[in-house]
C-alpha cells in the first residue's frame, strides 16, 4: 500500500509509484500520508490497514474515504522509539467503531521495554463500545480554521452541525467555551520545527531523487541548531500545556471537522511547487489544519464519516477530541453516532 515518501504530507503522488485515488472520485486524492491504507479499506481491497499519524495522516485519509480512525493518546501505542518527539503514534483504518476498538485492544498492550508506555487498560476498548455512554457531557465546537485565513468548506461545518443535532438530542450539552488556541505563527513555528525532522533515520541511497518539497522539508531540519530545535520541543510542550487545560476546564469532549475541505482533486497540491517546493506543504494546510493541533497535544481524537456532500457524493469527517487517556469515552460516543448514522454500507463506486 503506497504511502508518502518519508510520511511528510497529505497526499500521495510521486513519480516513483505514481497517483493514489479516491475510490470515490479517481480524479482526488484518497488523503495521507496513509493513501493506500485508506484508498484500499474504502475500496474493499481489506477490512483494515494500519498507518501512523503525525498531523493527520490516518484520520486525513479516513475523511477523504468514508473510514473510522482513532489516533490514540501519545504513549498509548507504542514503537521501536517515540516518533517525533511524541507527535506521531500508529493506529488503522477501519469501517466501524467496533473494528477500531478491537484493533486499539491488540495495539494498547504494555510495553515493558518502553519507559513511555503505560499499563494495559483495566477495561477492554471492545467493551467499552457496548457500555451506554454517559449523559449530560460537556461538548465543545470549533469549526473555525486554527490557522488564520483558511476558509472551511460549507460541507465540512454541516457535518458538524449534523453531529451535535444527534449529540444534543442524546441529552448532551453544546457549551460556547473557546479552545485556547495559540496565535498562528506560534502555532504553526512549533510544529513545523520538529515535523520536518520526520524523515530522520531513513537511509536515502540517492538523496537527489527524493521528491522537491520532502526534499526541502529534510533540507529544512538540516538548518536547524540544536539549540533552535530544543526551543521547538520546550515550546509545544508549553503549547500542549495550555490548549490541554483550557479543554479540561471547558469540555468533557470537542467537536471539530476532520478537514476544512473535501478531498482535493489530483495534483491541485503542486500549484506554485515548481517556484517553491514548500508550496505543496502549504497547499495541503486545510486538509490537516484541525487534525494537527492534537498531535502537539498528545490527545486522543476519532474521524468519523457522518456525513456526505450532495453536490458531490464524497464522505466528510468530523473530528471528535476528549481528554487524554479516555479513548473509552470517545469509542462509546462514537458507536452512539454510527448508530444514529450508519455508515458501514455506503461504498465507493470504485471497488
Amino acid at each position: 500500500m503506497q504511502t508518502v515518501g518519508s510520511g511528510l504530507g497529505q497526499v500521495t503522488e510521486n513519480e516513483a509509484l505514481g497517483i493514489s485515488r479516491n475510490p470515490w472520485d479517481p480524479d482526488r486524492t484518497p488523503g495521507g500520508s496513509s493513501s493506500g491504507a485508506g484508498a484500499a479499506v474504502a475500496a474493499g481491497m481489506a477490512p483494515i490497514a494500519h498507518g501512523e499519524d503525525g498531523g493527520g495522516s490516518i484520520r486525513i485519509p479516513a475523511s477523504c474515504n468514508g473510514l473510522v480512525d482513532l489516533k490514540p493518546t501519545r504513549g498509548l501505542v507504542t514503537n521501536a522509539t517515540v516518533s517525533v518527539e511524541g507527535l506521531g503514534t500508529s493506529g488503522v483504518l477501519t469501517r466501524t467503531v467496533a473494528d477500531t476498538a478491537a484493533a486499539l485492544d491488540v495495539l494498547a498492550r504494555h510495553d515493558p521495554a518502553a519507559w513511555w508506555s503505560p499499563p494495559t487498560p483495566h477495561r477492554s476498548f471492545a467493551t467499552a463500545t457496548q457500555t451506554d455512554m454517559p449523559t449530560g457531557l460537556r461538548i465543545g465546537v470549533l469549526t473555525d480554521s486554527p490557522i488564520d485565513g483558511i476558509h472551511v468548506h460549507p460541507a465540512c461545518t454541516e457535518a458538524v452541525t449534523v453531529t451535535l443535532r444527534t449529540l444534543e438530542s442524546a441529552g448532551h450539552d453544546i457549551v460556547d467555551t473557546r479552545l485556547p488556541l495559540p496565535p498562528t505563527d506560534e502555532l504553526v513555528a512549533a510544529f513545523t520545527t520538529i515535523w520536518n525532522v520526520g524523515g530522520s533515520g531513513i537511509v536515502l541511497a540517492d538523496p537527489d531523487r527524493v521528491e522537491p518539497h520532502n526534499r526541502a522539508l529534510r533540507d529544512a531540519a538540516r538548518a536547524i541548531d540544536s539549540w533552535s530545535y530544543a526551543e521547538g520541543v520546550r515550546k509545544t510542550q508549553q503549547l500542549s500545556r495550555r490548549i490541554v487545560e483550557g479543554f479540561l476546564a471547558g469540555f468533557d469532549l470537542l467537536v471539530t471537522p476532520t478537514m476544512a475541505c473535501l478531498p482535493p482533486l489530483v495534483g491541485a497540491w503542486r500549484a506554485g511547487s515548481d517556484d517553491n517546493p514548500l508550496m505543496s506543504l502549504l497547499n495541503s494546510y486545510p486538509m490537516g489544519v484541525f487534525t494537527s493541533v492534537f498531535n502537539v497535544t498528545g490527545q486522543p481524537a476519532i474521524s468519523l464519516p457522518i456525513h456526505h456532500d450532495d453536490a458531490t457524493g464524497l464522505p466528510v469527517g468530523i473530528q471528535i477530541v476528549a481528554a487524554p487517556w479516555r479513548e473509552d469515552l470517545l469509542l462509546q460516543v462514537s458507536r452512539a453516532l454510527e448508530l444514529a448514522h450508519p455508515w458501514a454500507d455506503r461504498r465507493p463506486p470504485v471497488g
